[in-house]
């Protein structure tokens, strides 16, 4: 008699989602300097004057050097150990990174969800208007006279001080459907980012890694990490086993 084959059905659940939020101190093992540091990148120039519409207002030039600059840092920056860490989460868990950063460290190391909250060194857009803007690819310099297609001059597509956020509207919602929530390398200072924390459901784990952790209040269910991004990324992927 031919042994017949019982197929079993098997339910495979759902990974569960890991959303991540990163600050500078994740690619600042990768050489590209904080402001926040003693000899960070915004030494020798005050913040206003690089990194807001009232710097730009008065002088574009020096705002379009300033970046063309750290576009070249961030193209010659590798990925770190961190940065691939949370990549090869993608293999057990629903990654979500939400990062701080305009650096492209991140897709580099293979991450394939990656929100940029305060805009892409590599991108670039009009200096006009606000919002629906065509978003272009920049991977050399930006200079004056430099202008969209659209019209206005062309500025780097990033955040600056005293701008509206566009993205912390669905870095809200993503974290508020965290199953596990994590922040690193981030001093939660800067608003409106540093309030994601807030969104991340009462229940959930939540881990925060970096060398110097920042004063938190009373979050429930929360892990500190006190140790390099690399560092941490390790350990947190060891304990991150028991949600498997």
């Amino acid at each position: 008699m031919e042994e017949k084959k019982i197929e079993h059905n098997k339910t495979v659940e759902p990974k569960k989602k890991l959303v991540v939020l990163t600050g500078a101190g994740i690619s600042a093992e990768s050489g590209i300097r904080t402001f926040r540091d003693s000899d960070g990148l915004w030494e020798g120039f005050d913040i206003y004057e690089v990194a807001s519409p009232r710097g730009w207002a008065k002088d574009p030039k020096v705002v379009l050097e300033f970046y063309n600059m750290r576009r070249k840092d961030v193209a010659k920056a590798q990925p770190n150990a961190a940065h691939i860490g949370l990549a090869e989460l993608e293999k057990d868990f629903d990654v979500q990174i939400i990062t701080q950063n305009i650096d492209d460290l991140h897709e580099r190391a293979g991450s394939t969800n990656v929100l940029h909250l305060h805009g892409e060194i590599f991108k670039m857009r009009t200096s006009i208007g606000y919002g629906n803007w065509n978003i272009y690819d920049i991977k050399g310099d930006i200079n004056l006279g430099d202008l969209a297609p659209e019209g206005g001059q062309l500025r780097p597509h990033i955040v600056w001080f005293e701008e509206p956020v566009p993205m912390i509207e669905s870095a809200a919602d993503i974290t508020s459907t965290a199953d596990i929530f994590v922040v690193i390398g981030t001093s939660l200072v800067v608003y409106p980012a540093a309030g994601l924390l807030s969104y991340a459901p009462t229940h959930v784990p939540k881990f925060i890694i970096d060398k110097n952790i920042p004063a938190t209040r009373s979050i429930y269910n929360l892990t500190e990490i006190e140790a390099p991004a690399s560092e941490g990324v390790e350990l947190l992927k060891t304990r991150l086993r028991d949600y498997l």
